[in-house]
């Protein structure tokens, strides 16, 4: 009857990858929101190493920065946008006019206008009307469009935003010169079922421009609701590596690469063997520790330490891996604790040349059992402890070098801080 089938992947079945767009392009935007994680900063030098591997990768995007936020701001933007990198290098911009110039100025490929457009964000932060923020946007866009750059339209709060004022705005900034328009899941409030019925729904009303999601992870959702996005023709999604990202991250990049190579079969032209060195890389110069469950480049991913488990990865690794270890370079670990069976031992002590009878294996899983429990966690909570104090210490200018700053600016800090 053929070969067997070991693994049914009804992703495929149903024909998901099929739904998908012929080319996706990977908009990556570890240097601009990613960046926005509090405490994190990157030199401009850092940023250019950022950016030459993954647009080695085949990342197709890279917002590098707002340049108008500071000198080395601008300074990072320009020295990347000169740096001859196959990707398409955008800089970011307020609706407002100086922002467009110093996006211009820094000569960036696109540039990527934004301003929100929920009456919530209208109302408490920007203090516009709709007709205003209207204004705005096309004046703006047909600004950057005057001085012959891509011009990409975003907004802020799109999906917490009136639908109809969503269309017109849109529309208005397609007209004004906008190729690309980015819808954005600022607070993560969305989920897959209401991604694909939003964009089903925008798609038949925008006037003819490429579509693309900016999805946050406050539920954990990011990822998924890049794929319902990808699903219902979406072909710009927003990640970062290792889901950085203000409050709870981004679409994790390495995340959503792997679920559509893997789940859906699609071949992203991402040389995802790469992924490890470019999340170990973030990790490094964003001082932001990878979550040892952090899913594809977290320590555990590719560990295991139950007997059970261990057995059968021993036997066929794709029991209880989903991607080859070395598929995205990473390896394969035994971890050796109270779960720990014999397939592991032996394995090992096997591996190492090292022959021992059944019995003494049983007594090496019983020794190495009571070891592990036998510890105490005093050092583990000790860790926990200085993990946390460094990250209060980590983030940003702290509370005594603020008030330094306010004294040296001719202020008087309150009583209770002299």
């Amino acid at each position: 009857m053929g070969e067997e089938r070991l693994v049914w992947n009804y992703n495929i079945e149903a024909g998901l990858g099929k739904q998908l767009p012929p080319k996706i392009l990977f908009w990556d935007e570890t240097m601009r929101d990613g960046e926005q994680t509090p405490g994190v900063y990157f030199s401009p030098e850092e940023k250019l190493r950022i950016a030459t591997v993954l647009s080695e990768m085949g990342v197709d995007i890279m917002d590098v920065g707002i340049p108008v936020v500071s000198k080395e701001e601008y300074r990072g933007v320009k020295l990347v946008a000169n740096a001859g990198l196959d990707a398409s290098i955008l800089a970011a911009c307020r609706a407002v006019r100086r922002d467009v110039e110093a996006c211009i100025e820094c000569d960036a490929d696109e540039v990527s206008i934004f301003i929100a457009c929920s009456d919530l964000h209208l109302k408490y932060k920007l203090n516009m009307t709709r007709e205003q923020v209207l204004e705005a946007a096309v004046r703006e866009c047909e600004y950057a469009k005057a001085h012959g750059v891509g011009v990409t339209f975003v907004t802020e709060d799109t999906f917490r935003a009136d639908f109809d004022y969503v269309v017109t705005l849109y529309n208005a900034a397609i007209d004004a010169g906008a190729t690309r328009v980015v819808l954005s899941d600022t607070v993560g409030y969305t989920s897959p079922t209401m991604m694909r019925w939003f964009i089903e729904r925008v798609k038949k009303r925008f006037k003819p421009a490429q579509l693309s999601v900016h999805c946050h992870n406050d539920f954990g959702l990011a990822v998924a609701n890049s794929l319902a996005a990808l699903e219902v023709g979406v072909e710009v999604p927003h990640t970062c590596v290792n889901g950085l990202g203000e409050r709870s991250g981004n679409a994790s990049f390495e995340e959503l690469v792997m679920a559509l190579e893997v789940l859906y079969g699609y071949k992203t032209g991402i040389d995802v063997s790469r992924i490890a060195e470019v999340s170990k890389l973030v990790e490094q110069l964003s001082g932001i520790p990878i979550a040892v469950n952090k899913a594809v480049v977290g320590y555990n991913s590719f560990s295991h330490e139950s007997g059970i488990h261990a057995d059968g990865v021993i036997k066929m690794t794709s029991t209880y891996e989903p991607m080859q270890p070395e598929r995205v370079g990473r390896e394969r670990r035994f971890i050796f604790g109270k779960h720990t069976g014999s397939a592991a031992v032996e394995d090992r002590l096997t591996r190492h040349r090292v022959h021992a009878t059944p019995d003494q294996v049983r007594q090496i899983v019983a020794m190495i059992k009571d070891l592990a429990e036998s510890r105490s966690k005093d050092e583990q909570e000790a860790f926990i402890h200085m993990y946390r104090e460094r990250e209060e210490k980590r983030r940003g200018v702290s509370d005594a070098e603020f008030w330094d700053i306010v004294r040296r600016a001719g202020l008087t800090p309150p009583p209770e801080l002299r």
